[in-house]
């Protein structure tokens, strides 16, 4: 395996394994137990805050990637929840990764809560970041979200509606801060999202009981009886995946833990990168088997 500690999220190479007749690429970096992160819907790994990534790596080693056919990575592009799960198996597996602490924000959560449900054994710990539970959603997406997702290019101020709170100058001179601080890697690519795989993904996102769809309830059923310690992470008022369907789990599922940071939109550890990650390094942390 190649060091780690020696680079950070900014300066970490992009590196690539061939699994099963394509190439899924991803930088590490950092040390201690690993955490595995699966991106947001339209993101690459240049679209992650380099400060949450490089406050975490003080914990963990941590492992950013690209989707199937997104970004660097090469095959048929597919943000189906088993199909992003399939990415994070044979990613670890290419890895020689036995157990990690899976995380995801937004699309990227259910790839993670997937992920887990269908490969418990290797899941330490789960991180649920801007997302939404399987099933369907206690209050849905505001239609200003989708308007301003649907867009082929995103301005300064859609960022503002996509991942902050709009309406709050501080949301927005943190969310300058961060977009600063994404926008420092030397070698980013503007690696735009198929639009045949961005088309069906928005309006599948439209209908509240597709975004991560559960029709028979295996998903809700397997989170009921894990001991897997969940952490769903949101800012309050996050216009597509509303903190209210968290909270409508509080007595159902009984490893879960919602953390919820005011002010804060769809993007809350980029908001708040210092004290996410340290929220997540203390929730492992404590609840880690002794």
């Amino acid at each position: 395996m190649t060091t780690t500690h020696t680079h950070n999220a900014l300066t970490a190479p992009n590196r690539s394994v061939a699994v099963d007749g394509r190439s899924l690429a991803y930088r590490r970096f950092g040390e201690g137990p690993d955490l595995v992160l699966c991106l947001r819907f339209r993101g690459t790994m240049d679209q992650w805050d380099p400060l949450f990534l490089d406050l975490l790596a003080r914990h963990f080693t941590v492992t950013v990637f690209d989707y199937s056919g997104l970004g660097l990575s090469t095959g048929r592009p597919d943000y189906a929840p088993t199909a992003m799960a399939r990415d994070v198996h044979d990613l670890l597996d290419g890895l020689g990764l036995d157990k990690v602490v899976i995380g995801g924000w937004s699309i990227g959560g259910i790839a993670a809560m997937t992920f887990t449900a269908l490969y418990p054994e290797k899941v330490s710990h789960l991180l649920a970041i801007g997302t939404m539970p399987p099933g369907l959603m206690t209050r849905p997406t505001e239609a200003i979200f989708l308007a301003t997702a649907m867009k082929p290019v995103n301005s300064v101020e859609d960022e503002y509606i996509l991942f902050f709170e709009p309406n709050s100058p501080r949301s927005r001179a943190l969310a300058d801060a961060s977009l600063a601080r994404i926008a420092a890697r030397r070698d980013v690519r503007d690696l735009p999202t198929p639009a045949e795989v961005f088309i069906t993904s928005v309006a599948a996102a439209s209908d509240p009981s597709t975004p991560f769809p559960d029709p028979d309830g295996v998903y809700a059923d397997f989170f009921r009886t894990t001991d897997i310690p969940v952490l769903a992470l949101s800012g309050d008022h996050d216009p597509m995946f509303p903190v209210e369907n968290w909270y409508a789990l509080n007595d159902q599922w009984p490893t879960l833990f919602v953390a919820t940071w005011p002010d804060a939109g769809h993007g809350p550890h980029h908001q708040y990168p210092a004290l996410s990650a340290d929220l997540i390094a203390s929730f492992v942390r404590s609840t880690s088997a002794n």
